[in-house]
């Protein structure tokens, strides 16, 4: 990636819980793999679990992926993210997940990807859920490959 083109490179947003199980943890990993080699700037909220998971998928594919925390201290972030931006408005930085992305994913979560989930839906983003919650207006993908291909699929709209 060029760092002139990064404003032309899509941003996706990738919710997901701090706590996943082995498949949820694989798809989120495949996923950032396959996003990094698109070209494609995952946003994620940067701690662990699926946000860990995605960002050394992207790392592995020389992406970017940035990470928004909840707090002020960077060094609860994990380690594979290319940027680190502290909040220090909690949970409420889901809304900024949701509002600073071109498209979203839900990997799996609990009622944080939930928020995160309506959010998106509410600022009228498109959203895909992978292993997540099913709720109107959601596009569900059986898994990463899918996924991709259904982003694609938007950016060529």
């Amino acid at each position: 990636m060029k760092i002139s083109q990064l404003n032309t490179y899509p941003i996706i947003a990738v919710f997901g819980g701090r706590k996943a199980d082995k498949n949820i943890l694989e798809e989120a990993y495949n996923f950032g793999k396959m996003a990094g080699k698109n070209n494609w700037i995952i946003l994620c909220g940067g701690k662990g679990g699926v946000m860990e998971a995605v960002s050394k998928g992207v790392k592995e594919s020389n992406g970017i992926a940035i990470g928004i925390l909840p707090g002020n201290n960077k060094r609860l972030a994990n380690s594979f993210l290319s940027i680190t931006l502290t909040s220090g408005i909690g949970v409420s930085r889901n809304q900024m997940l949701a509002r600073a992305c071109d498209y979203s994913i839900a990997i799996g979560g609990h009622y944080g990807t939930l928020s995160e989930i309506a959010y998106a839906l509410q600022m009228d983003k498109k959203i895909i859920s992978l292993k997540s919650w099913n709720i109107k207006g959601m596009i569900k993908a059986e898994n990463h490959t899918e996924a991709v291909e259904i982003i694609k699929k938007w950016l060529k709209e």
